[in-house]
C-alpha cells in the first residue's frame, strides 16, 4: 500500500543538521585563545618572581622587573633557603599537627551535631559558626592576655592552640553539612546494634568521612601556613614560622629582591604541592555533602 505524502515526516535539509567545521573550529580557537589569556595573566607574578630571584644585586632593581637575567645567579636562593630553612621545619611542625587535631574535633562535632540531636544544638551550632565571624584584629589583644595568664610559650605552642581553636568553626560546618548527605538509617541499626556514640562514630561514621578530611585537611594546612597575623602577635624571628622568616628576609633598608623572590617561592611550594596532589579532591569533597540521599 502506497504511503501518502501526510504521513511522511518532513526530512531536515543536510546542509542544516550537519555541524559547520569552520564555526566549530573557530569556536575552539576562540575558547582556548581566552584560556591561555588567562593563565598568562595569572602567571606573571609567577614570572617575575622566578626570574628576578636569579639576578644579582645590580641586575635585580624593579625597573628591570620584566627583563631577563644579565647573568642567572644562584645567590639569593642559597640565602633565602639558609635564612628558611628553620622556619620551614617549625611550620611543618606547626600546621600538620594543627590540620589533624581541628580536622579531627571538627568531625566528631559535625557527627554530633548532625547525627546525635540534643536540646539546644541548632544553639550550640550557632556559638561555634560564630568564631567564624570574629575579626582576629579585634581580639589579638584579648589573646595576648589569655594566653600570658594560661602560662602557654610564645611561638609554636602558642600558634598550635590558636590555630585549632580558631580552625574548629569551619571544619565543624564543613562536617556537619557532609554528614547530613550520610542516611541516618546507617545510625539507626548501629544503635540497634548496641553501638554507643563513639562506637557508631568509629564503625560507621569515620570509614566514610574521607572526602570531609580532605577539605578540612587543605583548608586547615593552607591557613595555618599562610598566617601571618598570629605569628607576628605570638611569635618572633627565632620561634616563628616561615611567613616571619620571610618578613625578616625582605625587611631592612638595602632590600635583596633576589632573595626575597627566591623564599616567596620557596614558601609557597609546600601548599602548592598540596593543591597539586589533592585538589581534585577538594572540589569532589566540597560537593559531595551538598546533596542529601
Amino acid at each position: 500500500m502506497a504511503t501518502s505524502t501526510l504521513d511522511r515526516a518532513p526530512e531536515a535539509p543536510a546542509a542544516a543538521t550537519a555541524p559547520n567545521p569552520g564555526r566549530r573550529r573557530m569556536n575552539r580557537t576562540l575558547k582556548y585563545g581566552l584560556l591561555l589569556f588567562f593563565v598568562a595573566i595569572v602567571l606573571i607574578p609567577a614570572y617575575v618572581l622566578f626570574i628576578t630571584s636569579f639576578k644579582g644585586p645590580s641586575d635585580a632593581d624593579p625597573s628591570r622587573a620584566w627583563f631577563l637575567p644579565t647573568t642567572w645567579e644562584t645567590d639569593g636562593w642559597v640565602k633565602a633557603w639558609t635564612t628558611l630553612a628553620p622556619a620551614l621545619g617549625r611550620t611543618f611542625a606547626l600546621v600538620i599537627p594543627a590540620a589533624l587535631i581541628s580536622a579531627t574535633l571538627g568531625s566528631i562535632n559535625g557527627y554530633v551535631l548532625s547525627k546525635w540531636r540534643f536540646p539546644g544544638a541548632n544553639i550550640v551550632f550557632t556559638l561555634i559558626l560564630f568564631g567564624m565571624f570574629i575579626p582576629y584584629q579585634a581580639v589579638m589583644i584579648p589573646l595576648t592576655q589569655l594566653m600570658s595568664n594560661l602560662g602557654v610559650p610564645q611561638g609554636i605552642p602558642s600558634l598550635l592552640v590558636l590555630h585549632i581553636v580558631y580552625g574548629l568553626p569551619i571544619c565543624t560546618l564543613i562536617f556537619r553539612n557532609y554528614y547530613e548527605s550520610v542516611p541516618s538509617e546507617l545510625i539507626e541499626a548501629a544503635r540497634m546494634d548496641g553501638a554507643g556514640i563513639l562506637r557508631t562514630y568509629a564503625s560507621v561514621i569515620f570509614p566514610v568521612s574521607a572526602p570531609g578530611f580532605v577539605v578540612v585537611l587543605i583548608w586547615q594546612f593552607t591557613s595555618a601556613w599562610n598566617d601571618y597575623l598570629f605569628a607576628a602577635f605570638f611569635s618572633s624571628g627565632r620561634n616563628g614560622p616561615v611567613t616571619i622568616a620571610l618578613s625578616f628576609l625582605a625587611g631592612g633598608q638595602l632590600t635583596d629582591y633576589a632573595a626575597s623572590m627566591a623564599g616567596a617561592l620557596i614558601a609557597s611550594v609546600p601548599t602548592l604541592i598540596v593543591y597539586i596532589l589533592l585538589g581534585k579532591y577538594f572540589v569532589g569533597g566540597l560537593m559531595s555533602g551538598s546533596v542529601k540521599g
